[in-house]
């Protein structure tokens, strides 16, 4: 059954109303009406099992029927910071790593990115990514909608994260270290930031300017993946090796 967000202050005495997109989506995309059952997602990951008991053109009001604690998300925390790829494939990242436990994702530009977004394509950019980010949540039955950030330039994605997280960088040309390397030495590691570069890949300073603020450049292995299948890859082996993809 299909879910759909609602905000908790619209819940109140067992009903809710919901607005906006959800409501759209409930009332002309798949003309649910009164009577049909749906389940509700808040934003502190309570789920909500509805009945639709009337609808307008902007609204859609439920009776709960029973209500669940949020389930646990898994205790690894993934920042993943994803130089700007052309074309919609950032669409399709931000839907995969989202999919793969990503807690957020920052987008970023780099010496070698392609996009180069003025600050209302970008909010524009955000906006859409954030929407792609909750429609994936719902699909794969997360809690937890990640956080799309505003994008930054490569040198702001270098002080992300806490002092005791893992930071790695994905670069193909590092010849000695991989990424099962780095994990074999970091197995109680619980926060991770990651970051992807572009098609034409991190500049030579770029990696260094990487390493001086703490990040190891691991590889994985001969292959070359393009930009927007680098960073699920990585997202589900850190999942399987450190978190609770078993």
């Amino acid at each position: 059954m299909r879910r759909f967000f609602v905000k908790r202050d619209r819940i109140n005495k067992g009903k809710a109303i919901l607005e906006g997109s959800e409501a759209r989506h409930v009332g002309k995309v798949l003309r649910l009406g009164a009577g049909d059952s749906l389940y509700l997602l808040d934003e502190k990951g309570w789920e909500y099992k509805a009945v639709i008991t009337s609808k307008s053109s902007k609204t859609v009001e439920v009776e709960i029927l029973e209500k669940t604690p949020p389930q646990k998300e898994s205790s690894l925390t993934i920042i993943l910071g994803q130089a700007l790829p052309k074309a919609q494939k950032m669409d399709y990242v931000v839907q995969k790593a989202t999919e793969l436990g990503v807690s957020a994702i920052i987008p970023f530009f780099s010496a070698r990115s392609v996009p180069l977004l003025d600050d209302e394509r970008s909010r524009k950019k955000l906006d859409r990514w954030q929407r792609v980010a909750l429609e994936a949540t719902k699909q794969c039955a997360r809690v937890v909608v990640p956080q799309i950030k505003t994008v930054v330039p490569f040198e702001d994605i270098l002080d992300k994260g806490e002092d005791n997280s893992l930071k790695i960088m994905l670069w193909e040309d590092e010849k000695k270290t991989t990424l099962k390397d780095v994990l074999r030495k970091n197995k109680s590691s619980q926060k991770v930031v990651a970051l992807v570069g572009p098609e034409g890949g991190f500049t030579p300073d770029e990696v260094t300017m990487a390493k001086h603020a703490g990040f190891k450049t691991v590889s994985l292995g001969k292959y070359i993946l393009r930009t927007e299948t680098a960073g699920p890859c990585l997202l589900g082996i850190l999942h399987y090796e450190l978190g609770d993809l078993r």
